[in-house]
């Protein structure tokens, strides 16, 4: 059953709530945990789960995209045995228009079904981080002989207004849909917690296309899974829920959609607690990726004036030098160079970065190749941050690349 399901992966996304991370880049292509880029964990499931056949629809700003998955670990595809991944940008065969929404994505690509005729499309988002077995979701969806089937995480209620939001009876079958509602309907047996789609969806191949053709006509439709398509489903179609299995084996089940500034920053701090909530280390459960060819990562400087290196609670890529500087609780990705007397805490400094001597920079993402000067502050000011940069409701001061100009 495997060879005869086709992973389709939404990569297309402007990323409008993490810019200006998105400046340059599409949106799965943003740098996470030091050495990945976030589209990653969605391919790192999809080899996991053996589904080799697998197209990644792009879209906004993806030449990096477009490169890391040129060069990385992805090769790994064997033509000969009828396995690929390859990337599709807007064909325009259907329409002269980019993509307008998930289910219009999957429409303009009815193409790549027509050449391919699998039984079963797996359509996935490129934008979260989480491990599942999506062999489970196919079992259960080939057990219940559904049309279409959900993948569903528990949230808080007052987080509903993010997600769209399921209701389902007594047999997991789905009765409604609440598309990040104000006022949402609980779990039955939580009414602290709501039912929120995580963007996986199992289809049928022939109910999916009959559907995405029905939504292309509709002149009121947003041309969305969550919004549009599946609400007209119900009544028509068999449509269930699946609930969420974690590979991450953890006691709390692990899923993150990156869409903010924010909710980037938290994620990656997941990473460097003592117990991360996320485990990168689980060899069962690799997460792949393209990795340049960097020297070590080192720690130097005790001079007799007693300073010294000092890298606690933190993710050091290779490649970085920590030169009688004290970084605490963050994420440095490779190439980053870190001067003396300098103070780095909570904060992601992506790739390349140098930061310069008697700096402090708090609770920041300061992105790739920038510059900070010596003596600069960052992150313990807000009104004066906020002249300069991005600065998120959580406080979280985003640093983009136009820093890297300062002399």
């Amino acid at each position: 059953m495997l060879k005869k399901v086709l992973v389709m992966i939404l990569a297309g996304g402007e990323g409008q709530r993490l810019y200006p991370l998105t400046k340059d880049r599409a949106k799965p292509a943003v740098p996470f945990g030091g050495v990945y880029r976030i589209v990653d964990f969605t391919l790192s499931n999809c080899l996991n789960s053996g589904f080799h056949k697998i197209v990644l629809l792009t879209q906004y700003k993806s030449m990096s995209l477009d490169r890391h998955i040129r060069l990385g670990w992805w090769n790994v595809f064997c033509s000969e045995l009828g396995d690929y991944l390859e990337i599709i940008p807007p064909q325009m065969r259907i329409s002269h228009e980019w993509y307008s929404g998930t289910a219009d994505a999957i429409y303009q690509n009815i193409y790549t079904l027509e050449r391919e005729r699998p039984e079963k499309v797996l359509i996935l988002g490129g934008d979260h981080v989480y491990k599942m077995d999506y062999r489970k979701m196919l079992n259960f969806h080939c057990t219940k002989d559904a049309d279409v089937t959900v993948s569903c995480i528990d949230v808080p209620i007052g987080e509903a207004g993010r997600f769209g939001i399921m209701e389902i009876d007594e047999e997991s079958r789905i009765t409604g849909f609440q598309e990040k509602p104000s006022h949402p309907k609980p779990m039955p047996s939580r009414p602290d917690r709501v039912m929120a789609s995580m963007g996986v969806y199992l289809f049928n191949t022939r109910i999916l296309v009959r559907r995405v053709i029905e939504d292309a006509k509709s002149a009121d439709s947003a041309h969305d899974f969550g919004r549009d398509v599946l609400p007209a489903m119900l009544g028509r179609d068999t449509i269930y829920a699946y609930n969420f299995e974690d590979e991450n084996k953890s006691l709390v089940r692990y899923w993150r959609d990156i869409g903010t500034l924010d909710a980037y920053w938290e994620a990656n701090m997941d990473l460097v607690s003592i117990n991360p909530v996320f485990n990168l280390y689980d060899t069962e459960w690799p997460i792949r990726t393209y990795r340049e060819q960097f020297p070590p990562a080192k720690v130097v400087y005790a001079g007799e004036d007693g300073r010294m290196g000092e890298v606690v609670n933190s993710l050091l890529s290779a490649g970085c030098i920590v030169s009688g500087a004290r970084v605490e609780n963050s994420v440095l990705s490779p190439d980053v160079g870190i001067e003396v007397d300098s103070n780095i805490s909570n904060s992601v400094i992506m790739e390349g970065v140098r930061i310069g001597r008697n700096v402090r920079i708090h609770k920041a993402i300061i992105d790739k190749g920038v510059h900070i000067p010596d003596g600069m502050v960052i992150g313990h000011n807000r009104e004066e941050d906020k002249k300069h940069f991005t600065v998120t409701e959580n406080e979280v001061v985003v640093v983009p690349k136009q820093m890297s100009m300062i002399e």
